[in-house]
């Protein structure tokens, strides 16, 4: 079957089973093009509890669909890849971090929600990589357990006094960007800015003259008076940068700046996923309501 004749099937079948497709920045191009809604993970899922639709399609990988469940109890959350998994979410298991509580008595855990929905019923308050800094100056506690990225918690601890206590996980897509690769690409494109996602290591973020999470992105470079962008995250995002912005250009930092399992997904295992309806994603009750607990203490916190 022909790419356009499955979009239009896709299209079809999601009219038909009153559904919504949302697709994370980092999906295949052709699968971003024909989503309701791109965004990144979060994002996606508070439009998931927001949509009237009956059929949530995420494109994306396992935790994300998982967030869309812990937020849309009442919706059908199809994941068209089972085997879309994140590396870094897999880092953290439930009785690993139980043991790090045990070691800190009364220190709150601050789960990035590129975390499982266990994980995430184990901690006490979610954050995003756009509001980490927010979510962890909200807490009146001077010590945290920041899981799983470490990097992230390593970005967010120089902006706060806190004492940290940092869970030994990353993101091995963001982690293979190495300094020597942007600076060999500044040298080469001269008065290009280079923007990061604070899952970079620190000598990378040190050389950047911006750092934020994907939405952040799109926001910078429309914003920004500059014309040509060295970009520091998975290459994924380069699709809608460049619908947004035509005018600009848009280096990619690396070309080990992709990740498999946000490669997976496929038209034809959306099409699948909506012929059969599965799989389905379900979070139990006994794990969704303490992690919804988490991710709620986070969205009550207010945006600037």
């Amino acid at each position: 079957m022909y790419q356009d004749d499955m979009k239009n099937e896709i299209r079809a079948l999601l009219k038909e089973r009153n559904g919504i497709l949302l697709a994370h920045n980092y999906m295949r191009d052709e699968v971003q093009e024909i989503a309701d809604i791109t965004g990144d993970s979060l994002g996606l899922s508070v439009e998931a509890a927001k949509t009237s639709a009956s059929v949530i399609v995420f494109c994306g990988v396992h935790f994300m669909a998982e967030s869309a469940s812990i937020l849309a109890p009442d919706k059908t959350v199809l994941l068209p890849r089972l085997d879309a998994g994140c590396p870094m979410a897999d880092m953290v298991t439930v009785p690993a971090l139980q043991e790090m509580k045990r070691r800190h008595p009364g220190v709150p855990v601050v789960t990035y929600v590129n975390s499982s929905a266990a994980v995430k019923a184990n901690s006490d308050i979610c954050c995003t990589s756009a509001n980490a800094v927010k979510v962890v100056k909200s807490l009146a506690a001077p010590e945290i357990i920041f899981v799983p990225d470490r990097n992230l918690g390593r970005y967010v601890a120089r902006f706060t006094d806190k004492t940290f206590h940092f869970w030994d996980g990353y993101c091995p897509t963001h982690e293979r960007l190495k300094p020597e690769a942007v600076l060999r690409l500044k040298k080469e494109n001269p008065g290009a800015l280079f923007i990061c996602h604070p899952e970079c290591n620190p000598e990378v973020e040190a050389l950047a003259d911006h750092v934020c999470s994907t939405t952040g992105m799109y926001d910078f470079c429309k914003k920004s008076p500059a014309n040509r962008f060295i970009i520091g995250t998975e290459a994924g995002i380069l699709y809608k940068l460049q619908k947004e912005s035509p005018d600009k250009e848009f280096i990619l930092a690396s070309p080990a700046l992709v990740c498999p399992n946000m490669k997976l997904t496929s038209l034809e295992d959306i099409l699948a996923a909506l012929q059969s309806m599965a799989p389905v994603i379900k979070v139990p009750e006994e794990v969704r309501e303490p992690a919804k607990l988490a991710l709620d203490r986070m969205l009550a916190i207010p945006r600037d």
